[in-house]
C-alpha cells in the first residue's frame, strides 16, 4: 500500500510499515530525524493528500487541542489558534483517502467532531508508559492490545510543548523527573504502537 504518515518528522510509524514492505512516507515540516530522507516529504502535509494514497495516519499538532492546556483555551479562541488547530484535524480525518486513522491525546476533538473509536495505552503495546492516546478511524479496526504490562511511567505534555514524566504510582502521587522541550521527542510514536499499528493495518 501507499501510505501517508502525517506530521510525524521521527519516522517510527514509517519504519514500522517499510519492515513489512509498504510504500510508507513521513510528512512534517521539519526535516525528518528517523534518519530515512529518502521516506520523508518535507513540506505542509495538506499539498499532499490528493497524491491516491491507500492509507493517512495522521498526528496533527495537539497543543491547542489538547485537555492539559485548557487553561490557555480562551486566548486561543480569541486569537484563532485553536479553531486553526480544529480546522487542520479535520482536513486530515476528511481527505479523500480510503483508510484514515488521526492520533490526539485527550482534548477538544471529542466534541468539536466525535468521540475517539478508540483510546489506547502504551503499557498495552509492551511499552511502561501511560499517555492516554485518542484514535479516530475511518476504514480501519481498532487495534488489538499485543502486550500488556505494568505501566511505570506516566508522561503529560505541558502546553507550553514540554513533555514532564511522572512516576505512575498513585499511592505516593506524581512526581516530576523531566522536562523536555523537543518537539520531535513529544510526538514521537512508541514502538509497541507503531508496530501494532503496521501489523494490524497493513
Amino acid at each position: 500500500m501507499r501510505i501517508l504518515l502525517a506530521c510525524e518528522e521521527s519516522q517510527a510509524v514509517t519504519i514500522a510499515f517499510r519492515k513489512l514492505g509498504h510504500d510508507a512516507y513521513s510528512c512534517d515540516t521539519q526535516p525528518c530525524s528517523g534518519g530515512h530522507p529518502e521516506w520523508h516529504i518535507h513540506g505542509n502535509v495538506l499539498d499532499y493528500l490528493d497524491r491516491r494514497w491507500d492509507m493517512l495516519i495522521g498526528f496533527p499538532p495537539c497543543t491547542h487541542l489538547a485537555s492539559s492546556g485548557a487553561r490557555w483555551f480562551p486566548e486561543k479562541i480569541a486569537d484563532g489558534r485553536q479553531q486553526a488547530a480544529v480546522d487542520f484535524f479535520m482536513k486530515l480525518v476528511n481527505a479523500p483517502i480510503p483508510k484514515i486513522a488521526v492520533e490526539n491525546p485527550i482534548g477538544i476533538m471529542s466534541t468539536k467532531y466525535r468521540k475517539p473509536d478508540q483510546i489506547i495505552q502504551p503499557y498495552q503495546f509492551g511499552d511502561p508508559f501511560k499517555k492516554s492516546t485518542c484514535l479516530w478511524l475511518k476504514g480501519l479496526p481498532v487495534l488489538t492490545h499485543t502486550d500488556v504490562v505494568e505501566p511505570k511511567l506516566k508522561q503529560y505534555i505541558c502546553a507550553d510543548g514540554r513533555i514532564v514524566t511522572f512516576s505512575a504510582d498513585y499511592e505516593t502521587g506524581f512526581r516530576h523527573k523531566t522536562g523536555d522541550k523537543d518537539r520531535a521527542r513529544r510526538a514521537k510514536t512508541y514502538p509497541g504502537i507503531a508496530e501494532a499499528m503496521a501489523k494490524a493495518w497493513g
